[in-house]
């Protein structure tokens, strides 16, 4: 059992662990990080990287199922599922492996193991019920994230109930499957397995599928993917699952009726559960409301010395949130000029069904709630001539102004390859730019990227192409 001191030590090596290690190793900090699985957390592992991987796989299937609208034809269009999964695990091994290089090339000391808090500065490691490292450190960062969240009688059970861990990593491709929760998770499967010939229904408790999102993005959406074939139910609860040998018959309660619907699988995408047992925050000043660490806008805990980042400090769940507030909180830490704190109002959001939705900044709703008085622009992407020469021209971009300041309050937007346009309205709230600065702005021709430029200029009556 070795003791060692650091500066830093990182509790959890997800997106926002390892980039909080990678920055304090920059700026000269020791550091350590403490992993009880595998490098780069359940984003690289089990979330956003092979998911990612699975949805363009589905993209294709989807593609060279409508090959004669691009003036192809090809016979006996089949997919090997089995290849479809190794590729994905194959993708998040090759990042994960990529993390571990990262933290050699910086030089932070990786230790396997199970870490917890264990007084002050410190931080103790064991490994299979074994003590291997107590780590002393004034600063420690708790990056433990979260886990998928269970309905009490529908927990995943591997088998017929799947959590986004066995939705992953099919055996056999279902023929008919049900999904509880449309926020990104639930949707984003719903996308994958839709597209690869699955049966879907989703069941939506709230009043709209992904319900985070401006209600009008929501409403395309949803026309989309009943487009697709997919079963939309809102307003809708779970009452009952029953199993069978080889499927599953789910009680869903709507409108005031119910139904049974029999699916071979289900999917359950409700939410998540911070992973706050277990580290050692009994007696501490860390303060813990529904699950997840409270922190303040430089990730700092009640407790002197502890901070915590990601999805264990609450929403939004994200990646690129995860790592933000690493890289906020580190160099906070070590004192570097100009450092501003996270500010959660302008993380824009991803979701990676098709069509593809993005979104930064407040909903028209929201925005109308907090007192502005707001100048609304949309423009479809069957505007667009990018867009219909891709045979995509399913979209919409909605921008939010305040329509005294000019100030770009929100931006909205569903259409292929969104998640790669949404980036440049968060620079432009990054840099407090207005309408004006973005009407003025050149967009290359042909782009879908015109069309963000076109919501602007219709948010001031002046579009040009619609």
């Amino acid at each position: 059992m070795a003791d060692q001191n650091f500066d830093l030590v990182v509790l959890g090596s997800g997106p926002g662990g390892y980039v909080a290690a990678i920055r304090a190793s920059q700026l000269g900090m020791r550091t350590a990080i403490v992993e009880r699985e595998n490098l780069g957390g359940i984003c690289l592992n089990w979330g956003c990287i092979p998911t990612k991987a699975l949805l363009r796989s589905s993209e294709i299937n989807h593609l060279l199922h409508n090959l004669k609208d691009y003036g192809f034809a090809a016979d006996n269009i089949r997919f090997d599922l089995a290849a479809v999964v190794k590729r994905s695990r194959g993708v998040a091994k090759q990042l994960s492996l990529g993390v571990a290089y990262l933290m050699k090339k910086h030089k932070i000391t990786v230790i396997d193991g199970l870490g917890r808090l264990a007084g002050k500065g410190t931080l103790a490691v064991e490994k299979d019920g074994k003590p291997v490292a107590t780590l002393k450190a004034p600063h420690i960062i708790l990056a433990t994230g979260a886990r998928a969240r269970q309905l009490p009688g529908m927990e995943a059970d591997g088998k017929l109930i799947w959590s986004y861990r066995e939705a992953m990593v099919p055996d056999a491709m279902p023929k008919s499957l049900l999904v509880i929760g449309s926020g990104a998770i639930g949707i984003e499967f719903a996308s994958f397995y839709r597209n690869m010939g699955a049966e879907v229904t989703v069941v939506e408790v709230m009043d709209r599928v992904l319900p985070v999102e401006d209600a009008e993005i929501s409403a395309f959406a949803r026309t989309a993917f009943e487009k697709q074939g997919m079963k939309i139910l809102t307003s809708a609860a779970v009452k009952g699952v029953k199993k069978a040998a080889n499927s599953v018959t789910v009680t869903v309660e709507a409108g005031g009726k119910s139904q049974d619907i029999t699916v071979d699988r289900v999917i359950s995408a409700v939410g998540i559960v911070g992973n706050v047992e277990n580290i050692g925050l009994e007696g501490t000043g860390v303060k813990v409301d529904r699950t997840h660490v409270v922190i303040d806008e430089w990730c700092r805990t009640g407790e002197p010395g502890v901070y915590a980042i990601g999805d264990l400090a609450g929403p939004p769940w994200l990646a690129h949130k995860a790592m933000h507030e690493g890289v906020v909180c580190v160099e906070k830490i070590a004192g570097v000029p100009g450092v501003h704190p996270v500010d959660w109002s302008n993380i824009p959001g991803c979701t990676y069904c098709r069509p593809q939705v993005a979104s930064v900044g407040m909903t028209e709703a929201r925005a109308r709630e907090a007192g502005h008085e707001v100048r609304v622009g949309k423009f479809p992407f069957i505007g667009n001539g990018k867009a219909i020469a891709m045979g995509e021209p399913e979209g919409l971009v909605k921008t939010v102004f305040d329509a005294k300041t000019g100030e770009l309050l929100g931006a909205h937007m569903i259409g292929a390859e969104v998640t790669e346009l949404i980036q440049g309205y968060t620079i432009a709230r990054t840099l407090e730019t207005t309408e004006a600065e973005l009407m003025a702005t050149v967009f290359p021709h042909p782009t879908i990227s015109e069309t963000m430029h076109e919501a602007v200029l219709d948010a001031y009556g002046r579009a040009l192409h619609f």
